[in-house]
């Protein structure tokens, strides 16, 4: 058992973990982090968000080189792929995140403790943290890990869970990391598959869809509902769906995977719907059919940690849980599993518990799907105000009427907002096309401070710029637009 007391204990290095353990220690927290990866920043950085986009800017200035650069009076021999390259590059990107979170750590003195960690009970008003030193140094690949030697024990005053979450498995189809994978293995195939479906039409699904679809293999997707990213606006959705049509990815809605079986490399799946049932041959599948908590060896139920229906970790608004001392947040707790959203919720963590009124504002937390065209949205859908019964107005503009979309030929998509027909408040605002990633932030600045329609209309926008295309929406909301 170390002597150290430590004033805050972290299980799980991502980004709810280590910016949680970041702002503690800026407060003047001691503070101590227990991750059993060899590196930090947990799955958004190691396999999920940094290497995915890394991938989806590779396949796409490949596709652009091969489809549009001719328009563009750029004439180039037909480009050849070196996917090992393209795959070094990734994980060389994924290198210096992690890197670059290691020496954050070691500018604020955090005490990093490799291992698994799981919660052992008290020691008088202390909490303590029983850390296991690992075979591997992974939680969740296909061999597993075996405990070996005894464990360290930690004590500190509080403990924060943020372990994270791992990709759900079809019980008739589990993982076997090569023809049938989750997430993680879609982004280190060593060639570009021949036929690739994808189990899900939500961001995960799409955005591996499309890096493989640019990169020549024929992409299916498999969605038991009517349209893709469910959550989205429906014309938004729809607008992407047209798109991705376009782009060659194959859709089969309404349609559920019934079985599957590999044998010799191949995957066979028998799906139903609409149209009744049919077969699909492939040599991958992608099951992306969403995630789950990573609670397993924690010792929850021992440390009297209460979880809801669903399966998460239930919180108050402090992210305690039922166990006086024990904290939780990210993808543990309810809410959309964003590496963004774990990460505020550290930031607000660390500052309540020593005494600062900070919240989580989740009403105007953007989602972005990072398919090119990207969808990016915040606050609330269309659907949602119908149902909800609201007396609204929408402002919508194309971007084909944008002159810097013009410049950049990328002119599919639109932006529309959503406003109270009384007050003119920003309700929701939806963006499909260029860089819409980036857009979306300049609607959650202004929705954040209760903007109006009228508010971002009267703000300047360079020109010519994407952003335009914001204030023009928002002049269409009380049918001022210029340019439309």
């Amino acid at each position: 058992m170390t002597a150290e007391i430590f004033d805050l204990i972290v299980i799980g290095a991502g980004p709810g973990g280590y910016v949680a353990a970041i702002r503690a220690s800026q407060l003047g927290m001691k503070v101590a982090v227990v991750e059993e990866r060899a590196t930090l920043g947990g799955v958004c950085t190691n396999e999920g968000c940094i290497p995915s986009k890394a991938l989806l800017d590779s396949s796409e200035y490949f596709a652009l080189s091969r489809d549009r650069f001719a328009l563009h009076g750029i004439v180039i021999d037909p480009p050849r792929l070196d996917l090992s390259r393209m795959l070094a590059r990734k994980d060389e990107v994924v290198k210096k995140n992690t890197d670059g979170i290691a020496f954050l750590f070691k500018k604020n003195g955090i005490t990093l403790v490799s291992g698994r960690g799981r919660l052992a009970g008290k020691a008088g008003d202390l909490q303590q943290v029983a850390v296991a030193q690992e075979q591997g140094s992974d939680p969740i690949g296909p061999k597993g890990n075996e405990d070996r030697g005894n464990p360290e024990v930690l004590r500190g005053k509080r403990v924060l869970l943020a372990t994270g979450s791992k990709a759900v498995e079809l019980p008739f189809l589990p993982f076997d990391f090569d023809t049938v994978v989750s997430a993680r293995e879609a982004l280190s195939f060593a060639a570009v598959p021949q036929h690739l479906v994808v189990i899900g039409a939500g961001y995960i699904g799409l955005e591996l869809g499309s890096i493989w679809r640019r990169l020549g293999a024929q992409v299916t997707v498999v969605e038991m509902l009517a349209k893709p990213l469910p959550t989205m606006d429906g014309q938004v959705a729809d607008a992407l769906l047209r798109l991705l049509k376009k782009q060659g990815m194959k859709f089969l809605l309404e349609t559920g995977v019934k079985s599957g079986t590999v044998q010799d490399g191949r995957v066979l799946l028998t799906v139903a719907g609409v149209s009744g049932e049919e077969q699909l041959v492939c040599d991958r599948v992608l099951v992306a059919v969403g995630r789950k908590p990573l609670i397993d060896g924690l010792g929850l139920a021992e440390a009297g940690v209460g979880l809801d229906a669903t399966g998460r970790i239930i919180i108050d608004e402090n992210f305690q849980t039922t166990a006086v001392g024990i904290h939780a947040i990210g993808d543990l707790v309810p809410g959309p599993m964003l590496a963004h959203k774990a990460s505020e919720e550290g930031v607000v963590f660390a500052e309540r518990l020593q005494g600062g009124k900070s919240r989580v504002e989740y009403e105007y937390l953007p989602g972005v799907c990072y398919t090119w065209p990207e969808a990016a949205a915040v606050g609330k859908t269309e659907e949602e105000l119908q149902q909800a019964g609201a007396d609204y107005k929408t402002g919508r503009f194309n971007f084909l009427a944008n002159g810097r979309a013009r410049c950049m030929d990328e002119t599919d998509g639109f932006v529309k907002i959503l406003a109270d027909k009384g007050n003119g408040r920003i309700l929701g605002v939806h963006i499909v096309g260029p860089r819409a990633s980036d857009l979306i932030a300049e609607a959650v600045t202004a929705m954040t401070f209760n903007g109006t329609a009228e508010d971002l209309a009267m703000t300047f926008h360079a020109h010519p710029t994407l952003s335009e295309a914001l204030k023009e929406a928002a002049l269409a909301v009380n049918d001022r637009a210029i340019h439309a």
